[in-house]
This record gives structure tokens, C-alpha cells and sequence, in this order.
């Protein structure tokens, strides 16, 4: 299993990618999220996970302000595959969102694990 804890919050699908003409493109602030996710998996050193997964993401508001939890999901499990945690998002076969409030500060936990059906 790998836990990675108070990662920051991923980007909006709105602020991952941007579109020139017909061709889409990672913005700034998706670059320098995957960038954040690649530097802890790196010096966590964590070991990628073969096989079928199941991924729990819990969002740690600290206000109760209105957001899409499935709009955090896109960058983060592309930042998570570029970080070598996983060889590719199909592997996952449960997705699971938890949300809390009231934390200091806005933030998000991971736990990977192999899929048990």
C-alpha cells in the first residue's frame, strides 16, 4: 500500500489543461503540480504498483465552500502516473472520494493499494 499525505490541492480540470486551437496542453499550474507529486513519490521512494488498484482520495477542506470533487481527480491521478506510481489510470478498478472540513489548510490524502474484489 502506499500513503501519501497533505499533498497540496490539484488543479481544476479548468486550470490543468488549456486548448490552442484543436490541440490541448497542461497548463503552468498543472506542470508545477506534477512536478510537486513527482518530487515526494521520488523522495518517498515510492515503488510503482502492478496490477489492478484501488485509490481512496480524501479532500481536506478548510471551509465549506462549493467544489467539484471529480474535477480534483483528473490532475491528480495524471501527476500520480507521471510520478511512476502506477503505470497507467485504467489499472484502476475503485475510485473512492472522501471529503472533509476543517482543516487548517486545504489539502488532499492518497492511499493505493492492489484491488481485492
Amino acid at each position: 500500500m502506499i500513503t501519501i499525505k497533505n499533498l497540496s490541492f490539484p488543479p481544476s480540470v479548468n486550470h490543468y489543461y488549456g486548448h490552442r486551437g484543436k490541440a490541448k496542453y497542461i497548463k503552468a499550474e498543472g506542470k508545477q503540480y506534477r512536478a510537486e507529486v513527482y518530487y515526494i513519490a521520488k523522495s518517498k521512494r515510492l515503488k510503482k504498483i502492478e496490477g489492478r488498484l484501488s485509490i481512496l482520495i480524501e479532500i481536506n477542506q478548510k471551509d465549506k465552500r462549493r467544489r467539484d470533487l471529480d474535477n480534483c481527480a483528473k490532475c491528480l491521478l495524471d501527476s500520480l502516473q507521471h510520478a511512476g506510481v502506477y503505470d497507467d489510470d485504467s489499472q484502476i478498478d475503485e475510485l473512492i472520494f472522501r471529503r472533509t472540513f476543517g482543516a487548517d489548510k486545504n489539502h488532499c490524502n492518497v492511499k493505493i493499494k492492489k484491488y481485492a474484489a
